[in-house]
């Protein structure tokens, strides 16, 4: 049984940073496709950043040079380290992983998962 635990969330004002932390408990014995969303109140889910196994990774528009999505594999964690936030950040933030999709940064953004974690809210204030 996989499970993802997600922190660092919290309340800044707008121009500020937050890093997010996913922890992944259980068995992955490999390095799989792994991925951020967000979900906005009254909004439907959306894809924030994904990271490939084989090291790239792929960012929505709207985050795009602003959000980094990263992976520490001794410490079976994923980050996603967050710039230059705004109001429109603004939501619940989770992380995803399918312990058998391997792939590029492209694909593991595209595809769906099956393992999620509770979720991390995120507030940005104007």
């Amino acid at each position: 049984q996989v499970q993802l635990v997600e922190s660092g969330g919290g309340s800044v004002q707008a121009g500020g940073s937050l890093t997010l932390a996913c922890a992944v408990f259980g068995h992955i014995y490999s390095d799989p496709c792994m991925a951020w969303f967000r979900q906005a109140p009254g909004k439907e889910r959306e894809g924030v950043a994904a990271a490939g196994t084989d090291g790239t990774t792929k960012y929505a528009d709207s985050v795009k040079g602003r959000f980094t999505i990263s992976k520490d594999n001794a410490k079976n964690t994923l980050y996603l380290r967050m710039d230059s936030l705004t109001p429109e950040d603004t939501a619940m933030y989770y992380c995803a992983t399918d312990p058998r999709a391997f792939g590029n940064g492209d694909y593991c953004y595209s595809k769906s998962y099956n393992y999620w974690g509770q979720g991390t809210q995120v507030t940005v204030s104007s």
